[in-house]
């Protein structure tokens, strides 16, 4: 099993295009204003957006972006006026990250795990 795409919520689904866009993400599907579909830069997982008239209570949708050069990347992504809520910094879990949140709140995770990502030093066998 592979996981091919995450379905997110937003309320305005064209003001999050350019939010996607800005983080790097390519649009492949173009359904306005009802839906969007992007592709990362790397491999081959997608994300996609559709229009909610309510977005969902509680702590909401977390989505990871991984990123080998995350101090240049963030740096950048600030350059293009995205607000960070926490900067590069490393984690007990070994892994180095920055947080934002995108237009409709949900949160993305800048991050680098490296081997730490599927393999970290307590994994289960």
């Amino acid at each position: 099993m592979n996981l091919n795409q995450i379905t997110i919520p937003s309320l305005d689904v064209e003001k999050a295009v350019g939010f996607y866009k800005t983080l790097g993400l390519h649009l492949i599907v173009d359904a306005l204003p009802r839906y969007v579909r992007f592709e990362c830069p790397d491999g081959d997982s997608t994300i996609s957006i559709h229009k909610v008239d309510e977005l969902p209570s509680g702590t909401g949708v977390s989505i990871y972006f991984e990123n080998e050069n995350i101090d240049d990347t963030v740096l950048q992504l600030k350059q293009k006026g995205l607000i960070f809520i926490s900067d590069p910094e490393d984690k007990p879990w070994l892994w180095r990250e920055a947080h934002l949140k995108d237009l409709d709140g949900n949160k993305i995770i800048i991050y680098h795990a490296g081997v730490h990502r599927k393999n970290p030093p307590w994994r289960i066998s």
